[in-house]
């Protein structure tokens, strides 16, 4: 089990069990109502971003703002990142229940501040508290899993919310093409709050399934200072993207840069509650080297989600649907990649990894020679490309990552993973919103096109980077033989 010092013991009790575990099981009384929430939880966070994706460029043409077009993303990926990190602790002073409520409700009215949004400043502080409550939900659903079901269940309580991720990746953006299609995209963010309602309602009316013993004292305090640096960073790099300025653009970018900064370097003095492993970007050891691989690959690939359905309705033509279809198209290839190859043994991760890596920097390069003039199809294997190859790589990579950590930093490691990538899907937002901008994003048809041929080319360097990261993090074997200090 990943997280537990004595893991590879877990992982053949969990192997053994499930030889005898049926679907069934996790759908009896006692457990029903819990896989229920878990599965609502992660529905509403990962059925929302494909939903507002879809919808983005109805909503640019109705109440403008193609400038802030990656606040949406980077606003949204903050209030994941703050309340994610803090997610076990919410847990522990509320109980699973509350917790859940409470991000229900915050999600709620985010939705309903977007619904109700006459310019593009109102509908990105209702995406800050969508982030905020979709990040509670998804992490606590994660949180409910490992505690509130018996170990031998938990394997299938996991496919059951892979299959919810598929199902989102296929509903979230027919949903968002039905209600731009023969509504108003505004009730697609009506229809999200009144789910989230609903979830609250459920969840404030329910007992709490199970008390968590442990004081909030005991495991440390909110890491607001912390989090507000991190905030702070992602904040100034996307201000930087608005109004592209030859001073205050760079200013901006190294505002951000030294909060992010002041951010691992209060990280590197905190003890037990620290949200990072120790030296978490250092390319020296193999940890610090599979961070950075997250980090550059998330910044590398989150153009597909700000801009493609963008693109591709105004440069091809395509409806809001098909476009939508189209990144549900990365979303599936992802999830099916990853169902057919996770049964491979432990000594392909390094040659699973790197191919994956591989083909994701392939899939950009294709977006940058095709995306301004086609032909669709290479657009559509591109995408497809980027998915496939994440699904390749992304469980031997949470594999390797505990194998190779040190004992005492699995925990840390295994939580680290989704927030580094969440922080790289928000700077890399913020920083294609600079070439975006720079490149005239906003202008004429032809000036579209030549910024959309700068996004992916731009992307490239971050992926560069990260199959380099890529390459130090499958070097060798075995735990972790390097000081990390």
């Amino acid at each position: 089990m990943v997280g537990s010092p004595d893991s590879d013991h877990e992982g053949i009790v969990l192997e053994k069990a499930e030889d005898t575990v049926r679907w069934r099981e996790i759908f009896v009384r006692d457990h029903v109502g819990t896989v229920a929430i878990v599965c609502s939880g992660v529905w509403l966070h990962a059925a929302d971003s494909l939903l507002v994706s879809t919808m983005l460029p109805a909503i640019i043409a109705e109440i403008g703002g193609t400038r802030l077009m990656p606040w949406t993303f980077a606003l949204y990926e903050i209030g994941t990142i703050v309340v994610g990190a803090a997610s076990g602790l919410l847990a522990m002073r509320f109980g699973i229940s509350r917790a859940m409520s409470l991000a229900a409700l915050c999600f709620a009215i985010g939705c309903a501040v977007s619904a109700v949004a006459p310019d593009m400043p109102t509908l990105l502080a209702g995406r800050l508290l969508q982030g905020l409550g979709g990040g509670g939900l998804m992490a606590l659903a994660f949180v409910a899993s490992g505690l509130l079901f018996p170990k031998r269940l938990i394997a299938r309580i996991m496919g059951a919310v892979s299959t919810i991720w598929a199902v989102s990746a296929f509903t979230g953006p027919l949903i968002g093409g039905l209600f731009v299609e023969y509504g108003s995209w505004r009730g697609g963010f009506w229809f999200f709050c009144l789910q989230a309602i609903a979830l609250c309602a459920w969840l404030a009316a329910r007992k709490e399934p199970m008390a968590l013993d442990e004081a909030p004292e005991k495991v440390g305090g909110f890491p607001l200072v912390r989090l507000g640096w991190l905030s702070a960073a992602v904040v100034a790099i996307a201000y930087a993207g608005i109004d592209i300025d030859g001073v205050t653009t760079p200013l901006f970018v190294v505002a951000g840069l030294v909060c992010l900064a002041a951010f691992l370097r209060l990280e590197k003095g905190r003890g037990r509650d620290r949200l990072l492993p120790r030296s978490p970007f250092a390319p020296t050891n193999r940890l610090g080297a599979a961070l950075l691989m997250v980090l550059f690959y998330s910044a590398a690939t989150i153009a597909i989600g700000v801009y493609v359905p963008f693109l591709l309705t105004s440069l091809h033509g395509l409806s809001a649907l098909a476009a939508g279809y189209l990144i549900a198209g990365e979303a599936i290839a992802w999830t099916v990649a990853a169902l057919l190859i996770s049964g491979q043994p432990e000594k392909r991760d390094g040659m699973l990894i790197v191919s994956g890596m591989a083909i994701v920097m392939v899939s950009i390069a294709g977006f940058a020679f095709c995306i301004a003039g086609g032909p669709l199809w290479l657009i559509v294997l591109s995408a497809l490309g980027q998915g496939f190859g994440f699904g390749i790589a992304w469980t031997f990579i949470l594999r390797r990552a505990t194998v190779i950590a040190p004992t005492d930093e699995t925990h840390r490691v295994a939580g680290a993973i989704p927030t580094v990538q969440r922080l790289g899907y928000a700077l890399g937002a913020a920083f294609i919103g600079i070439v975006a901008n720079a490149s005239g994003i906003d202008g004429s048809l032809d000036a579209v096109r030549g910024a959309a041929v700068a996004i992916f080319l731009a992307s490239l360097l971050p992926a560069a980077i990260g199959f380099m990261a890529t390459l130090r993090f499958v070097a060798g074997g075995g735990v972790e033989a390097e000081t990390q200090r």
